[in-house]
């Protein structure tokens, strides 16, 4: 029975809550549509000691085919406010963890507020976001991302964290569990600040060149925000990364993998063609020497070594799978508009879907050395 403030629903099978469609319905169900209704529900799991997770729009999600054993509690909180900022020309907002991301890039473009545009079309809630640190085109979240207001497993009171505490890297966080992982911090987000530039109608020129490349824009070409939402809409729609009830190819998890982050030795090593972006270096690192070893000279410091972000895809088809490849007799196969998604043709297990994914890291292994790694949470799955 469900403690007071807590609304306990009858649970529904995880296929038709996830946008890869697979999972049962879980044991225990409860929805939180806002603060309190989901610390509540957070407090009422905690109690227990049953195993738990929280679900948005349960597009970075792969479920087993098993029921879960435990308690999902669907985060539906919604709600955006404006605030003040400490920086000339820019404006905060603090958005409820339920809330749609993409309502939430709508609502910046609409109001002249850049630094998420790039970012339009990415499904799920704003309070995945930062789990994952999502990104598109070379735009990421951890570029506006203020504070986050958060609860840890089993204490009494949230509490707000900088963006800096959240070890923010490519595609993870502190707050995500990787598969085969234990989870650096095992917390959940209520509501998520970021601070935006205050553009208007006028022109803004376009930062980082992979998303100028995609655009199709020259270097310092202005454009307005809400065409380069359009545009970016139009091309993640032609790559099946737009929600569609009627079109298999976006019944996914959006990019299955990852793009592989190798040292720039790796990277030469691999076909001059595969697509390469380099991974800024942190320059604001800092040497510290214990007092009870200084004598006087600093150590020479080697100079690290290079990271290069490379693509996937590129390594995905040039293994050898197509677009829209499948193993026979399997209702799993790749997107026939982009490698890097792995869809549900319809009625697909999540045994299915996990047999294509083990063959795809299988392929690439064994062309290129390297081992894709899978880029939604997985529960009860295994690869």
């Amino acid at each position: 029975m469900a403690s007071a403030g807590v609304t306990e629903t009858t649970p529904i099978a995880l296929r038709e809550l996830t946008t890869l469609r697979t999972g049962a319905a879980p044991l225990r169900m409860l929805e939180a549509s806002t603060r309190d209704e989901l610390l509540a529900a957070l407090q009422d799991v905690w109690s227990t000691g049953d195993d738990w997770f929280v679900l948005g729009g349960g597009s970075n999600l792969f479920v087993g085919d098993g029921p879960f054993e435990g308690t999902v509690i669907r985060v539906l909180t919604e709600g955006i406010e404006e605030l003040p900022s400490p920086h000339e020309g820019r404006v905060r907002l603090r958005v409820q963890a339920g809330h749609n991301w993409d309502a939430l890039v709508a609502y910046a473009v609409e109001r002249g507020y850049a630094g998420i545009e790039a970012m339009s079309g990415i499904p799920g809630t704003v309070g995945a976001a930062p789990v994952q640190n999502v990104g598109a085109y070379g735009q990421e979240i951890q570029e506006t991302l203020v504070e986050v207001e958060l609860i840890d497993e089993h204490d009494d009171a949230p509490v707000v964290l900088p963006a800096a505490e959240l070890g923010l890297g490519f595609r993870t966080s502190v707050l995500k569990h990787h598969y085969g992982e234990a989870q650096g911090r095992r917390a959940v987000i209520l509501s998520v600040t970021l601070d935006l530039a205050v553009t208007g109608d006028a022109g803004r020129v376009v930062r980082g060149e992979q998303l100028r490349r995609a655009l199709g824009l020259e270097d310092y070409e202005a454009v307005p925000l809400a065409w380069v939402r359009s545009r970016i809409l139009e091309t993640r729609a032609a790559k099946g990364m737009l929600l569609d009830a009627d079109d298999p190819d976006t019944w996914s998890a959006g990019s299955f993998f990852q793009n592989a982050i190798v040292p720039e030795p790796v990277a030469r090593s691999l076909p001059p063609e595969c697509p390469r972006w380099p991974v800024e270096p942190d320059l604001d690192s800092v040497t510290v020497i214990p007092l009870d070893s200084y004598y006087g000279l600093a150590p020479r410091e080697e100079k690290p070594v290079g990271m290069v972000k490379v693509s996937a895809a590129w390594l995905i088809e040039n293994s050898g799978i197509r677009k829209g490849f499948r193993l026979p007799q399997s209702r799993a196969g790749v997107s026939t508009k982009h490698a890097l998604a792995l869809t549900n043709r319809g009625g697909a297990t999540a045994a299915e879907l996990s047999e294509l994914a083990r063959f795809i890291q299988s392929r690439v292994h064994s062309e290129f050395g390297l081992l894709l790694q899978p880029e939604p949470v997985l529960v009860g799955v295994d690869l």
